[in-house]
């Protein structure tokens, strides 16, 4: 998977949020998006929606078909979260996840939440395992502040 970004650009992170969404199969999974269609992004639309798709699909994987996944902006920092009201990840592999081929399920690769973190680091962030105050997993991502903005209606104008 370790592919070089294509050209980078700006993107809604939104859209690419929802075209992921669409190209998973999520069953009665629901997805609660709270990106303001301003939340802006550089870079590769094809490797993000990549990284979408993979965190989708191991969500319905392993928190079941009925599971809600929040997607939204971080309050403290540049950057996004993505959580889900599943059952969450073990405290005794919370520190393996991202280790390629680690896997929880008996028929699983052990590679999609690898390949987040790939894409994560190639676009210059941060991945990590958040803590959450309720069951659920909870991953924050956090952004170089000059490749994240927010646009204002005032800084739109401009």
């Amino acid at each position: 998977q370790g592919q070089m970004l294509a050209d980078q650009e700006q993107l809604t992170l939104a859209a690419v949020v929802s075209a992921a969404w669409n190209n998973v199969s999520t069953e009665d999974a629901t997805l609660d998006c709270n990106l303001s269609a301003a939340a802006m992004v550089i870079g590769d639309s094809s490797r993000l929606c990549e990284l979408f798709e993979n965190l989708f699909r191991n969500v319905v994987e392993h928190a079941g078909s009925a599971v809600t996944v929040t997607v939204g902006t971080l309050a403290d920092e540049p950057g996004f979260y993505v959580a889900d009201d599943g059952s969450g990840i073990p405290g005794d592999v919370r520190e393996q996840i991202f280790e390629p081929g680690f896997t929880t399920a008996h028929d699983g690769t052990g590679l999609g939440l690898a390949i987040i973190q790939e894409i994560a680091e190639a676009h210059d962030w941060e991945v990590s395992l958040g803590d959450t105050d309720t069951d659920g997993a909870y991953f924050r991502f956090r952004i170089p502040s000059d490749d994240w903005q927010v646009k204002t209606e005032r800084n739109q104008k401009n």
